[in-house]
């Protein structure tokens, strides 16, 4: 599916006053429409199942498994807040506001319970969700959650020179001047070796990340790497004691949060459960997404079981 078939599928809904673009794998709602009816939202009240993708990319990350999760699921993605075709704002974006835009987006959809999927720092955001969920305080029930590749441990991030340099003081002006080659070079680093990534998936993701200011997003959203250091113990917390059944896929070639980051989550996660992908870096989802999909239904398949 390309970028512009990804999007035409797609709404946008004015959530918490701002434009929150987002893809439903079932029914096209207009959730800013009175006459949609909340209850239809679910077909054959299939689970629902919420995919959450990182930085700086946006929803359209999921397209390479998203029809088999379709297949089982109802799937809801949103851009993030500053990226994709979401609203791209002046003011502070938080992944605590990332985090209250996805619950006020299920809420008015109709949707109580759903399960997590996520991605870099759709990661953190998940992070936030769960310690919500932990602390009584969440709107929406998630059932479960599975991370692929982001930093959800601060000490174990490994962030590139470009990342660190966008979050510090000089960030808005190496904004102003980045490149599509240096996008280019930077992404292709981050994909394994035997699948690197398409011209088409960097050329399409530049695009979105650029269009509507969204150059002046980049520092601004990279604050997220200040925010998991401050909010470790919260974050981390509902993960040492899983307050819903977690599971870990891993491209092991990730130089930003691959094998030493998985390595450090046995550590902490308690009973960690980690599926590791050899030919995969920082991008599982669109290097393998055959393995990556096996290893995301084996998860449910064993979770439905044990329950």
């Amino acid at each position: 599916m390309t970028v512009k078939e990804w999007y035409s599928a797609g709404k946008t809904a004015t959530i918490n006053n701002l434009g929150v673009f987002y893809r439903h794998s079932y029914l096209n709602l207009d959730i800013n429409s009175d006459s949609v009816p909340n209850q239809h939202s679910n077909p054959g009240n299939r689970e629902t199942l919420v995919c959450i993708h990182g930085f700086p990319t946006s929803s359209w990350d999921f397209e390479p498994i998203w029809e088999q999760l379709g297949q089982r699921f109802n799937v809801i993605a949103n851009d993030l807040i500053g990226l994709g075709r979401s609203e791209k704002p002046s003011q502070p974006i938080t992944v605590e506001l990332q985090a209250t835009i996805i619950e006020t987006l299920l809420n008015t959809l109709g949707i109580k319970k759903a399960h997590i999927f996520a991605h870099d720092l759709g990661d953190t955001v998940a992070q936030e969700l769960l310690a919500r969920q932990a602390e009584g305080s969440s709107t929406i029930e998630w059932q479960s959650c599975v991370f692929l590749n982001g930093g959800l441990f601060p000490e174990t991030h490994r962030p590139r020179l470009v990342q660190k340099l966008l979050a510090s003081p000089l960030g808005p002006l190496l904004a102003s001047l980045s490149s599509e080659r240096t996008f280019h070079k930077t992404m292709t680093n981050l994909f394994s070796t035997e699948n690197p990534p398409t011209k088409e998936f960097l050329t399409e993701s530049w695009k979105l990340l650029i269009e509507n200011n969204g150059r002046a997003m980049m520092p601004r959203l990279l604050r997220y790497m200040e925010e998991r250091r401050v909010n470790r113990t919260r974050w981390v917390s509902p993960m040492e004691n899983p307050v819903v059944p977690l599971r870990l896929i891993n491209g092991i070639q990730d130089p930003i949060s691959g094998l030493h980051a998985a390595e450090r989550y046995r550590e902490v996660v308690a009973n960690a459960d980690i599926v590791l992908l050899e030919q995969a870096g920082h991008y599982p989802h669109v290097e393998n997404p055959e393995e990556v999909l096996g290893a995301f239904f084996e998860f449910h398949d064993n979770k439905e079981r044990v329950d």
